[in-house]
């Protein structure tokens, strides 16, 4: 990512902080914002400023061994911002902010699911992370979390997201605290009833088994759990689910290709010129096998690659998404 000016990154940061407000994620002097200058220095809001009405003053720079090159008090998640940056090169900005639903909701909950789809596919399963002190004094758990998504709940105290740019942060906040607006008033309306889960059907694979990522074993049970599943074989045939797709590990280049008509693989092999193509490291690859993320979520948090038209694909999200639980029978070592 190119590095950017100074004056570039306060004037981002100060819209951003307005945004925020504007939008009732900040309220009060709560949340701090920072954005990457270069691989080890970035500007991050002080202590005690006013995410909606910043000034160039209130964003100062620092190193990310700690070191203050302005003058003033910065931020006490100073410790957070930094070790974001230190353990994912790739990260150019950090959003933490207390928002109301959000920090309402997982004061009782642990665990946050979508259940719209736009939500689902940008957001994923959400876990708390606990928090036992007003600022961030381990930052470890929330580095864990941020392997498998770029917004984290920080519990009784607020979220922060990551991401290629402020607007980006912006966006994965706003969608997690919009979701879980949206499933809160949904239970105003409830009138009883249950919500069962899926019958994610037999597995052919032995109880405990690991296989070696993208090894020929595991592409073939793979084979044998989508051809012997019932639920996408009816999820298949009212989808018309017929595309080519190929999977590909970006650190060596294998890549395998499977011919899906009404949901069912009849071909299998290495081709990389297909209409869909999913791009990915091995440790991303790795996350998805072992149901630690999603693979919609990975494709929009930009953790995966994919080429092809997404608006295609997305009318077969039913049947993709039982594809993806049944990957998810096949855990990688």
């Amino acid at each position: 990512m190119p590095n950017v000016s100074i004056q570039t990154g306060k004037t981002d940061i100060i819209v951003s902080g307005r945004l925020l407000w504007e939008k009732n994620l900040a309220s009060g002097l709560n949340g701090n914002i920072s954005q990457r200058i270069d691989d080890d220095t970035i500007l991050l809001t002080a202590h005690g400023a006013c995410l909606g009405h910043l000034g160039e003053k209130d964003i100062l720079a620092l190193k990310l061994n700690g070191q203050l090159l302005d003058q003033g008090a910065v931020s006490t998640e100073k410790l957070l911002h930094t070790e974001i940056y230190r353990n994912f090169s790739d990260a150019q900005a950090v959003i933490h902010t207390h928002t109301p639903y959000i920090n309402g909701y997982f004061l009782v909950n642990e665990t946050f699911v979508p259940e719209i789809f736009e939500a689902k596919m940008c957001l994923g399963e959400i876990r708390a992370v606990v928090q036992k002190t007003p600022a961030v004094t381990d930052a470890g758990p929330v580095i864990v979390s941020f392997k498998t998504n770029n917004v984290v709940v920080l519990k009784n105290h607020g979220v922060v997201a990551k991401g290629n740019n402020l607007f980006d942060c912006f966006l994965l906040i706003q969608a997690l605290e919009e979701a879980v607006k949206t499933q809160t008033v949904s239970r105003l309306f409830t009138r009883g009833g249950s919500i069962e889960n899926s019958n994610h059907g037999p597995s052919s694979r032995e109880p405990g088994k690991r296989y070696q990522l993208f090894s020929q074993e595991q592409i073939n049970d793979i084979v044998k759990l989508v051809n012997n599943d019932a639920q996408l074989k009816t999820l298949g045939e009212e989808t018309l689910m017929t595309m080519d797709l190929a999977v590909r590990l970006n650190e060596t280049g294998q890549t395998h290709s499977f011919r899906f008509e009404n949901g069912r693989i009849t071909q299998v092999g290495h081709d990389d010129n297909v209409e869909f193509l999913i791009t990915a490291p091995a440790n991303v690859w790795r996350a998805v096998f072992n149901r630690e993320i999603d693979p919609f979520v990975a494709t929009t948090q930009k953790k995966m690659n994919l080429r092809g038209d997404f608006a295609k694909i997305s009318k077969w999200y039913a049947p993709c998404s039982r594809v993806f639980e049944l990957w998810q029978q096949v855990p990688v070592d």
